[in-house]
């Protein structure tokens, strides 16, 4: 099988952006979309901060659409997970579904995967009142009752940005004192549109029948008690897992296990490879901005390309 000039492992924004950019650099991408492809957009309904759709689209039909439009250009698509790969010798080589792959280089966009609390309700109602993004969503829940999950920095971050929205915002945690730092536990504390319902967990969200988070049920962990809240939103906000197992000892990972790029570029440790979106960024995580490093990932793909032809 002879080498690919680039290799795209992942979908979703950064890799369909990556493989629309090097397609049409003529350096004839394939992709592995992965059997599930297409990343957390995949799970979501209306869509309204991706630039260039006024009325909002459906997250599945933009992933569809950037699919489409990688694939006019000539972009290779094999529907499998990459098994494993060796960044050690160039060309680098990658086994998926028994076979072996090789690539001068190789773009990583295998993304992150949202914490879940674990609830059979949560996949039926992610995207229709359950939402794991509040930038992302919040905007849908104007003078709403909204409750977020979480304990630490980023739950915080969310119930902030929440509060200009909603009508109130409940906090669980399941602790009896946040992981926050001091400061955004003080700023949430502060905030006369956000309560706390400490030492507790979400039990049961309604409703799947109507199709939509009509209420939670939140169980204290110290006195059993079950109560019913009338939720309009349900933000979970427990952490994200980046989807890097498969490149450790490969390259070099951040202490939080996303992988370590050069600042300001899409360059890893290894010379030749390199990631974009989410797998990469523990920031920002949103479609634009993944979008955004997909579209860098595959330029300086290129640029690395040619450097080893002079």
């Amino acid at each position: 099988m002879p080498t690919r000039k680039v290799v795209i492992i992942g979908s979703g924004p950064a890799g369909y952006t990556a493989a629309i950019y090097a397609a049409r650099a003529n350096l004839a991408p394939l992709m592995f979309t992965g059997l599930q492809s297409g990343g957390q957009l995949m799970l979501t309904t209306l869509v309204e901060n991706y630039p260039g759709f006024v009325d909002g689209i459906d997250g599945p039909v933009l992933m569809e659409t950037m699919r489409k439009q990688a694939e006019r250009f000539g972009t290779d698509m094999i529907a499998e997970d990459v098994a494993s790969v060796d960044f050690s010798t160039r060309p680098f080589t990658l086994q998926a579904e028994g076979a072996t792959y090789q690539a001068d280089t190789v773009i990583i966009a295998t993304g992150a995967s949202a914490k879940m609390l674990g609830l059979a309700e949560e996949r039926e109602l992610m995207g229709r009142g359950v939402s794991t993004c509040a930038t992302c969503d919040g905007f849908f829940f104007k003078d709403q009752n909204i409750m977020v999950v979480g304990g630490g920095d980023s739950a915080m971050e969310e119930a902030l940005y929440l509060s200009r929205l909603g009508r109130k915002v409940d906090v669980v945690h399941r602790r009896d004192s946040l992981r926050a730092s001091k400061i955004m536990q003080e700023r949430a504390a502060k905030n006369p549109r956000i309560n706390f319902l400490l030492d507790s967990v979400v039990d049961a969200i309604g409703d799947t029948k109507a199709g939509k988070v009509t209420s939670v049920d939140v169980r204290n962990l110290k006195t059993g008690q079950v109560t019913t809240h009338l939720v309009d939103g349900l933000f979970i906000a427990i952490g994200h897992v980046p989807n890097t197992a498969l490149f450790r000892g490969q390259l070099e990972l951040l202490p939080n296990d996303y992988i370590k790029v050069v600042p300001g570029t899409t360059q890893t440790s290894v010379p030749g490879v390199f990631a974009a979106g989410d797998v990469a960024d523990h920031t920002f995580r949103q479609a634009a901005t993944a979008a955004g490093t997909g579209c860098m990932a595959a330029l300086e793909a290129e640029r690395f390309l040619e450097a080893l032809q002079r």
